[in-house]
């Protein structure tokens, strides 16, 4: 197929991969230019198609893309079963992204959106590690890593609230007692921990003087970009990152430092 040895010689599997401005889209353009063979993966079928032809187009790797309810163990199974039957290579990395924020006050928020956070940020997770984890097993290789956010660390405090803050705290304990289990099989898994990050489902529910006072909080005096994010989603997933695990690793500009 033209991709070589190597990362080449593996799939890297994105979740939330549709949005054309989002972490998901920009971190499978750079698993393709690094030479992994990529898996789109979103809710949005019609957006996750156009967001793996524009793959397609700018690098030479095998693309597939599928929608996938992440909070739909039927779904994720599915999709894990129609990559695993693909022509793409075996799967090597799961790059958990997709999520959904939570702006709501504590006090407004009603049991249907705690479960839609939750299950979206934190049980999504938990059933694409269950889907993707045997095959990594069995090929004695394997780097997951979640998504995260400062606000599980620091309590909110960039724009959603105690929903969104509680789902991304439990995606850092799930990650810690992972790593733990799937050490002895030579797979590493690791979280992300951004803050404040310039992409469209983020700033759908803010304002602009919101916005510049949040950047003006982070010492390195912007936000993270796409590509800040991506970069640290393909590092963490390659042969030179074998020897860590269980790691929370920030993203922030200096806006929280533990």
């Amino acid at each position: 197929m033209g991709y070589g040895t190597g990362v080449g010689t593996r799939t890297a599997v994105v979740t939330g991969a549709a949005s054309p401005r989002g972490i998901g889209f920009h971190t499978a353009l750079r698993f393709a230019r690094e030479g992994w063979a990529v898996a789109l993966l979103d809710i949005d079928g019609d957006g996750v198609e156009a967001a793996a032809a524009r793959v397609r187009e700018a690098h030479d790797v095998p693309v597939l893309a599928a929608r996938v309810d992440v909070t739909d163990q039927g779904s994720v199974r599915a999709a894990a079963a129609a990559i695993d039957a693909s022509d793409l290579p075996p799967v090597g990395a799961l790059a958990n992204i997709a999520g959904v924020p939570s702006p709501v006050p504590f006090l407004e928020v009603d049991l249907e959106l705690w479960h839609r956070i939750v299950d979206i940020n934190l049980t999504g997770v938990f059933l694409t590690c269950q889907a993707f984890l045997p095959a990594m097993i069995e090929n004695g290789y394997g780097r997951i890593v979640n998504m995260s956010s400062v606000s599980a660390q620091q309590g909110g405090g960039v724009f959603s609230k105690t929903p969104y803050s509680a789902a991304k705290a439990g995606v850092l304990g799930l990650t810690r007692s992972l790593a733990r289990e799937v050490a002895g099989h030579g797979i590493t898994v690791n979280a992300v921990s951004p803050g404040a990050v310039d992409t469209d489902i983020r700033l759908s529910g803010t304002s602009d003087e919101l916005e510049a006072a949040i950047t003006a909080a982070i010492p390195l005096g912007r936000q993270a970009s796409v590509e800040d994010i991506a970069a640290t989603f393909v590092w963490l997933s390659s042969e030179d990152a074998g020897y860590i695990t269980g790691c929370t690793q920030n993203i922030n500009g200096g806006a929280y430092i533990a």
